[in-house]
């Protein structure tokens, strides 16, 4: 599987204005539109997992460029704009709870697994917020699929200190869960526990050796190393030890495996990497798997150079798109300005 970027953004309150919000879905269900038909729903699909252009496609519809509501606000209005297409669109902000509800709903409506949609609802949620110990809690999740079962995600999470919001976006084509998923990240660098990093192999098989412990083994290396200041994360307070139970009676085959099992969170893979590193001498990565700070770069270099591929792409597709939408004229002249005016930027 490839996870294609992250961004971070300000975290801003409030809502999007009735006006705003409507004139946005009907602006995503004519670009959406002339791009499915074009192109397809997969290849729209893999334009949304694309940070770069989702965040353009934003910025056509008419909302603030660096706000976080790019991602809330739109992912809302396609959940609407999309409903006469063969593209699905599940969750939100704060549906945790009735997301596995939707999917099952609308894959039951494609008559489509519903269990491999949820299993990726489920773990592209786990793996950003257990396996990546970015600082950044998760509190929008949500889920694209079609009718072949083909599916990304867009999900966000908010850091209480800084008050920035971090997009991950992920897409099918699998691999693993688990390994190098990242291919772009955008944010503002930090300190991170990366259980998902190559050089966290060894952590990861140590890990997971661990785990398939029997608990009261494992509550013996924990406490032995409870004394140990730890220099980068707290060392976690509470750990489920019914969840290592649970570990322990099914032996998962592999970390991914592991890290599915209900309960098994952020506290319990922190407190199983501490034990790799400082018991038996192999570390976990601690690189915040960040490369970028913008969607689409800076002019100057700064903070990086302007991906001008990815830029291109995405503005060669929301023009032809918009030139060909039925829009109003003067919707449409202010859509092309703002493409305009973020190319500029």
């Amino acid at each position: 599987m490839q996870k294609v970027g992250v961004a971070n953004l300000p975290l801003h309150y409030g809502k999007a204005p009735k006006w705003l919000y409507e004139r946005m879905v009907r602006l995503a269900s004519a670009i959406s539109g002339i791009i499915i038909y074009e192109y397809g729903e997969e290849k729209f699909l893999e334009l949304l997992s694309n940070p770069f252009w989702f965040q353009c496609f934003s910025c056509v519809l008419g909302y603030d460029w660096h706000s976080s509501g790019t991602t809330t606000v739109t992912t809302a209005a396609l959940k609407e704009a999309l409903t006469k297409y063969d593209i699905a669109v599940a969750g939100g902000k704060g549906m945790a709870k009735k997301t596995l509800e939707e999917i099952e709903k609308k894959a039951n409506k494609f008559d489509i697994d519903a269990e491999k949609i949820k299993y990726a609802s489920r773990m592209t949620a786990k793996v950003d917020s257990s396996a990546l110990q970015d600082g950044y809690g998760l509190y929008h999740h949500t889920i694209f699929f079609t009718r072949k079962g083909k599916w990304i995600v867009i999900q966000q999470g908010m850091n209480i200190k800084t008050r920035y919001a971090r997009r991950y976006h992920w897409i099918w084509k699998i691999k693993n869960f688990i390994e190098e998923p990242h291919s772009g990240i955008a944010g503002i660098k930090g300190i991170a526990l990366n259980m998902t990093a190559k050089e966290s192999e060894e952590a990861r098989k140590i890990s997971l050796d661990i785990a398939k412990e029997r608990p009261s083994i494992l509550m013996r290396q924990f406490k032995a190393i409870k004394s140990y200041k730890a220099e980068k994360l707290d060392m976690p307070r509470h750990i489920n030890w019914n969840a290592l139970k649970e570990v322990y009676e099914i032996q998962p085959k592999n970390y991914e495996e592991f890290l599915s099992i209900k309960g098994i969170g952020a506290s319990t893979v922190r407190a199983l990497a501490y034990i790799s590193e400082l018991i038996y001498g192999k570390a976990p990565s601690w690189k915040d798997p960040v490369k970028f700070s913008f969607a689409v770069g800076g002019k100057d270099g700064v903070p990086y150079p302007v991906d001008r591929k990815a830029m291109d792409e995405a503005t060669k597709i929301l023009q032809l798109s918009l030139e060909e939408a039925t829009l109003g004229k003067k919707e449409k002249i202010e859509a092309i300005k703002r493409l305009k005016a973020l190319i500029g930027r």
